[in-house]
């Protein structure tokens, strides 16, 4: 890997954004040996207002901790899909839940999109882990962390009770992306 790598998860409140990219720099940073910043944002509604998560990966010290130019740009509704996609760079990953974004932004990336909310739901078994399906399938897309070292992350921020659930929920996305990719 060369240089610095940005990703943004973005989405409503509420749907574990915030988590995925604390998952994602944990599985850089702890589990595959990289340099990894996260911050996050989000409106004054603790649910529903539009929410972000960055994620910043490096093989070197990381001196500014904030997303300038997004590598890879997760968008799980539509208000999270127009505010922030005006700085996805040229060339880099967009994937969005082809349910529930209808306006696709214009640009010189590569969309990549699956019903997300809806694989959590009914292939899966539980809203609830849409945060990890989408993680999954951005780990799938950007390749700039091990799928190992995101799934060893995954389990170690879950319950014991929930662990088959998440792996299958990460595994799912991952999956699904790679087939929407190809």
């Amino acid at each position: 890997m060369a240089g610095r790598y940005e990703i943004r998860f973005s989405g409503a409140g509420g749907q574990g954004l915030i988590l995925a990219g604390v998952i994602m720099a944990e599985a850089a940073s702890i589990y595959d040996g990289k340099q990894a910043v996260q911050s996050q944002s989000y409106g004054p509604e603790a649910r529903g207002g539009a929410s972000k998560s960055e994620v910043i990966i490096s093989d070197e010290i990381i001196d500014y901790p904030k997303a300038t130019k997004v590598d890879a740009l997760l968008a799980l509704t539509q208000e999270a899909c127009d505010k922030y996609s005006h700085d996805l760079k040229e060339g880099g990953v967009l994937l969005i839940d082809s349910d529930l974004i209808t306006r696709e932004p214009a640009g010189n990336f590569k969309v990549t999109k699956f019903n997300i909310t809806n694989t959590a739901k009914n292939e899966v078994g539980r809203e609830i882990v849409t945060n990890i399906v989408a993680l999954g399938a951005m780990v799938a897309l950007t390749g700039v962390v091990s799928k190992e070292a995101a799934e060893k992350a995954v389990l170690s921020r879950v319950p014991e009770a929930f662990l088959e659930l998440n792996k299958k929920a990460f595994n799912l996305g991952y999956e699904k992306a790679m087939a929407a990719k190809n």
